[in-house]
């Protein structure tokens, strides 16, 4: 499984290869100047020290060298970690706008069933280790690399037999860095995993935390917070326990062959005078820079554990099916009339739990259609439906005579303006979230369409008018005043069909009687699908279908529903009875 995770997070870094040329270059440079000093002061030390006397008049030149070779080597290694952030951040950011591309394109179904702060978390905190472990594993990688290749060219130059032995000895740190990373990858996926849970428990809380206060449950909250984050204390803590014990291990292991290498090159000066003291301080220099990169490396490994732990969950939703794409002749709906048809419709949103069932339903070009019914019996679903949000699993809807499956969705989806009862404001000025659908709407065009929906008033109170800045979802507006702006919004594209699910539901009856006027100018001419729970509303739709159990039990005009003495009149009665007999 790593080896697949490192396989395709190469597969993002390889455009970039430019990057790791040149830093692959000035490692190189720079590591064959930094293992070129062992050799100016071994060679300065028989120079310099002959005899037992010092010539210190030796000197100077061998310190101006260093001193050059040391500057030269840092430049070069400033290069390399300039190389290597470029190839980290592009990879990455590579990376983030693919799973943010594959959000948009992975069926609704999808977001509805993931929790939104696991999704935000593997967007912005696994992928920021993804960074991190990159950026110190590329780092650490290239110039080890080259050290280790340098240090054993030396070394195997000055004396063969100790070079073999550092050789043979050293790896077994990584083989104790390979066997302590083993056990705590799967202890670094669980980190990463409930990093994602306790995301989505904040997200949930903020976003509900009136709702929290409002029923006293901040203790409740507050336990199920405390609850998630000790479970990730613990498997962090084991995480973080079981790769810190990495470095101390390879360096005791290091710390081992270095002394060896000090008892080998001492017996060969001594006994067999195959080695002289500035043979056997490069030796040393050699055999220090040779394991240091071994232990760089080890210390690297945590961050590699977190950053493959947090890959494989950003490849989960790479690896997620994306929405069926747009049939390869599908044609772009354009001057639509306004003619839908539901043949035969079935639909659930779990296969076990049937919702919508052999539904037909055919609105003629600027017919009002009302959507009524209790709560659960598919009023929305059809609104999903007719967007295509959802597909059906049986059946036809047309547009014009066209099946939708037929039809681009963009250009289905134009043809229909949409209001929610759930508002949604972006952060930016109230002009920019009335011109959403319409950018390059001039601002006659867009005050027009805020008169229209009774919001030109209350906007010309704000600060700034239509330059005021409203906060992310519209957090300094109230919620009718949401609600009136997501109103404008359609009044400035005013297409062919509209949709308007308790569009009014968070507005005062005072201006809930404007916007309904407003409404009857808007849907003159267009085919319209009302969802209300107000049947008061509705009284002029050209035909009401009352829905019970995802099938339409009744159909017709508003006075023709209540004479028939059915299941809407009673619906609508139950308005004006007193609570009790309801």
């Amino acid at each position: 499984m790593k080896r697949q995770l490192l396989k395709r997070l190469l597969s993002y870094a390889r455009p970039h290869m430019g990057y790791l040329v040149l830093a692959l270059i000035s490692a190189l440079i720079s590591v064959s100047m930094s293992l070129y000093v062992p050799i100016l002061t071994g060679g300065g030390i028989d120079h310099i020290v002959a005899a037992g006397q010092v010539d210190f008049g030796a000197l100077l030149p061998y310190l101006n060298a260093i001193a050059l070779v040391a500057a030269a080597s840092a430049l070069f290694q400033w290069v390399m970690s300039y190389c290597t952030n470029q190839l980290t951040h592009k990879t990455v950011k590579s990376i983030r706008d693919d799973v943010f591309r594959k959000l948009e394109a992975v069926p609704l179904s999808y977001i509805d069933a993931t929790p939104h702060g696991d999704l935000i978390s593997r967007v912005v905190n696994d992928i920021d280790q993804i960074s991190d472990g990159l950026l110190q594993g590329f780092t650490q990688l290239f110039s080890g690399l080259v050290t280790i290749l340098g240090t054993i060219v030396f070394m195997l130059s000055i004396n063969l037999p100790i070079a073999v032995v550092v050789m043979l000895v050293t790896p077994l740190s990584l083989f104790v860095a390979s066997f302590i990373a083993k056990r705590s990858f799967n202890m670094f996926r669980e980190q990463a995993s409930v990093k994602g849970e306790l995301g989505a428990c904040v997200e949930e809380m903020i976003g509900g935390q009136k709702v929290v206060k409002a029923f006293g449950c901040e203790e409740r909250a507050q336990a199920r917070f405390e609850e998630i984050n000790s479970r990730l204390y613990t498997c962090g803590v084991k995480a973080q326990f079981y790769s810190s014990l990495t470095n101390p291990c390879t360096r005791f292991v290091n710390g081992v062959v270095y002394a060896a290498v000090g008892i080998a090159g001492a017996l060969a000066i001594v006994r067999f005078g195959s080695l002289s003291v500035g043979q056997l301080s490069s030796f040393l220099q050699y055999a220090n820079q040779y394991t240091k990169p071994f232990n760089e490396i080890s210390g690297v490994i945590t961050e590699l554990q977190t950053a493959l732990a947090s890959a494989r969950r950003v490849f989960q939703v790479l690896d997620e099916l994306s929405e069926e794409p747009d049939a390869p002749d599908a044609k772009v709906l354009r001057d639509c009339a306004g003619e839908v048809a539901l043949e035969n419709v079935s639909f659930s949103y779990q296969k076990d739990r049937p919702l919508i069932q052999g539904l037909n339903l055919q609105a003629k070009p600027g017919q009002r259609i009302a959507i009524v019914g209790p709560t659960g019996c598919g009023k929305t679903t059809i609104i999903n439906l007719l967007m295509r949000f959802y597909d059906t699993d049986s059946g036809e809807i047309r547009v014009d005579g066209s099946p939708i499956r037929q039809v681009t969705r963009n250009s289905l989806r134009s043809q229909y303006g949409m209001v929610l009862q759930d508002t949604w404001l972006f952060a930016g000025t109230v002009r920019e979230n009335i011109a959403y659908g319409r950018p390059d709407a001039t601002q006659e065009e867009v005050v027009r369409a805020a008169r229209l929906a009774h919001a030109h008033g209350f906007i010309q109170r704000l600060p700034q008018g239509y330059d005021t800045v409203i906060a992310e979802d519209g957090g300094n507006i109230s919620q009718g005043q949401k609600q009136l702006l997501c109103i404008a919004r359609i009044m400035l594209t005013l297409p062919p069909m509209l949709i308007l699910d308790e569009a009014t539901s968070s507005i005062d009856t005072r201006t809930e009687v404007q916007i309904q006027r407003a409404f009857q100018s808007m849907m003159e001419g267009r085919t319209s699908f009302i969802v209300a729970h107000r049947l008061s509303t509705i009284k002029e739709a050209d035909c009401i279908l009352v829905m019970k159990a995802g099938q339409i039990i009744e159909m017709g005009r508003h006075q023709e529903l209540l004479e028939k003495g059915g299941f809407y009149a009673d619906l609508y009665n139950s308005q004006f009875a007193p609570a009790s007999a309801v």
